[in-house]
């Protein structure tokens, strides 16, 4: 098959004391995103999705969070090497769609920034990266602004030429 397509999803709680980093980008506010690594939920959401397009699991299967290599880790450092194992295999990201879902900050200021961002990582023109945002309109979880969650997909197609599986 010469296309393939990928879904990922993450969802980190808001603390105190913590940056707010979501793809690559640290965005002002008063709360983070608590996770064994700096919990990019967008990166993390983003790998995830290009892990699942190769089949080869999902992010914990990766980079667990048992292991203490990761304490702590630019989740940038995942999507490269992520994006290594894809070229490795004969694949190339054509495009990519993120929705973050929070209630707070409001991402209409900085989602150019982490659309950049993400095309600048992934390699592609900024046309093949879209970000959107969504509030949780006060329900659940989201909401009540107790955590932020991301879901991204992403499509693949095989490069020309022989690649091993």
């Amino acid at each position: 098959m010469a296309i393939r397509v990928g879904s990922g999803h993450d969802s980190h709680r808001l603390a105190e004391g913590r940056p707010l980093i979501l793809g690559g980008i640290t965005i002002p506010h008063n709360r983070g995103l608590v996770g064994h690594s700096d919990a990019d939920a967008v990166l993390h959401a983003v790998t995830d999705a290009l892990l699942g397009a190769l089949g080869l699991g999902d992010l914990g299967d990766a980079y667990p969070d048992t292991d203490p290599r990761y304490l702590g880790a630019d989740s940038r450092l995942f999507l490269t090497e992520t994006l290594t194992k894809l070229n490795q295999l004969g694949w190339s990201v054509v495009n990519l769609d993120v929705t973050i879902f929070a209630q707070e900050p409001k991402f209409g200021p900085v989602k150019a920034a982490i659309r950049d961002n993400l095309a600048a990582l992934l390699g592609v023109p900024t046309d093949c990266v879209n970000v959107k945002a969504k509030t949780g309109e006060k329900v659940g979880h989201i909401g009540r602004g107790e955590a932020i969650a991301t879901h991204a997909v992403v499509l693949i197609e095989r490069l020309p030429g022989e690649w091993s599986v």
